[in-house]
């Protein structure tokens, strides 16, 4: 079966799943994330947002009363989705991420993660950045992984998944 995926249909996908080594890869590579949270209403939201992949965890930054920010506060229960698009990566990747936010306000973290985020976003202008993320109403975000409920690499399927 595992050799029709990819030459004659694309019913099972489990064999295109990323292998547990390339979500590193992935998240290091792409440099923006879909995040994904419940809106006041109950409504399912997102914003696309910069992260720092490091430490098996993600860090996002935002500003107090941005709704994702609110969300996160009443309910930690996020998601992410993560796309190899505008990267160097081949084929075909994309990683869906369950995870547990906390939001964080304190100068140390502030301190410790802004220039981290700065650095990634603007290798040539940092300090002009961290000028600008470091805000009064600044806060970061930390997303602990629970899950990787869906994942996605054509190139484990014939054919690059487009009947190549």
């Amino acid at each position: 079966m595992a050799d029709r995926v990819g030459v004659s249909d694309l019913e099972d996908m489990r064999q295109a799943r990323l292998a547990d080594s390339g979500l590193e890869e992935l998240a290091t590579a792409a440099r923006e994330c879909t995040f994904l949270f419940t809106d006041a209403d109950g409504w399912p939201a997102g914003v696309t947002m910069s992260h720092l992949y490091v430490d098996d965890g993600f860090w996002l930054t935002a500003v107090t009363g941005r709704a994702h920010v609110a969300a996160v506060e009443r309910d930690p229960r996020v998601g992410m989705v993560i796309s190899n698009a505008g990267t160097d990566l081949p084929g075909r990747r994309m990683v869906r991420i369950k995870g547990r936010a906390t939001v964080h306000r304190d100068r140390e973290t502030l301190d410790r993660v802004l220039p981290l985020l700065a650095a990634r976003l603007a290798p040539t202008g940092q300090e002009r950045l961290l000028t600008l993320l470091d805000s009064p109403r600044r806060v970061v975000v930390r997303v602990a992984i629970v899950g990787v409920p869906q994942s996605h690499d054509s190139r484990r399927v014939a054919g690059d998944g487009r009947g190549g």
